[in-house]
């Protein structure tokens, strides 16, 4: 009996020392393993495909305001905007998520990285007032952020939750980006259907697009 006792203390004693927190920071690579879509039931990447065309992007068309207004609303009260054109979850320390729809030029382009970009000059004043992502490799989850009928709580943990917004940008990047051309994209027109956080109304924003067309040069 003192042996068995001795073993339940050390067995104890392993479990307690192999517990810890996952912060916060960790989440994003933990999201980015190599754990198998559908393990355990849960699959993100079918889940965004069975609601985007339904509630995805007729929800972000009527919340979205034209790109300028809503930038101009923003920095003047980023509460009116978000109220207005956005979504956050109930919490002082997340941003407003802002929905736009953004019709400019592109006035420079970076394709040379996985995370590729556009810069928009939309005012037609000859800057970048916007920068979309065109992908593959997207920063952030606007658009899961964006979304006031998704929320933390449907979720068993911060790990599926970070793959649920990560599968947005899969999602976006494999149904529209991926069929987008690279090539002599400054001078032409761009419309776009987005989303993009309001971390501070002085920077750019990051658009990460829901739908997007580029035509001719304008």
């Amino acid at each position: 009996m003192r042996w068995v006792g001795f073993a339940a203390a050390i067995v104890a004693g392993l479990l307690l020392t192999s517990c810890r927190l996952i912060a916060t920071a960790d989440v994003t690579a933990l999201a980015n393993a190599s754990a198998p879509n559908g393990a355990g039931g849960f699959d993100p990447d079918k889940m965004v495909a069975s609601i985007w065309s339904t509630k995805v992007v007729p929800y972000i068309e009527k919340k979205a305001g034209p790109f300028v207004e809503v930038r101009d609303v923003a920095a003047k009260s980023p509460d009116e905007a978000g109220a207005k054109y956005g979504y956050r979850a109930k919490s002082e320390d997340t941003p407003w998520t802002l929905m736009v729809k953004l019709d400019g030029v592109i006035i420079a382009a970076d394709t040379e990285s996985r995370a590729s970009t556009i810069s928009v000059d939309a005012s037609g004043q000859g800057k970048a007032d916007a920068i979309v992502q065109i992908g593959p490799a997207m920063r952030g989850t606007a658009i899961r952020d964006a979304l006031d009928f998704v929320s933390f709580n449907d979720f068993t943990n911060q790990i599926d939750f970070a793959r649920y917004g990560k599968a947005f940008n899969t999602y976006v990047n494999h149904a529209t980006l991926e069929k987008l051309s690279r090539d002599a994209l400054v001078g032409r027109k761009v419309t776009v259907l987005g989303a993009y956080p309001l971390v501070s109304p002085a920077e750019t924003p990051l658009v990460t697009p829901v739908e997007i067309s580029i035509g001719p040069k304008s």
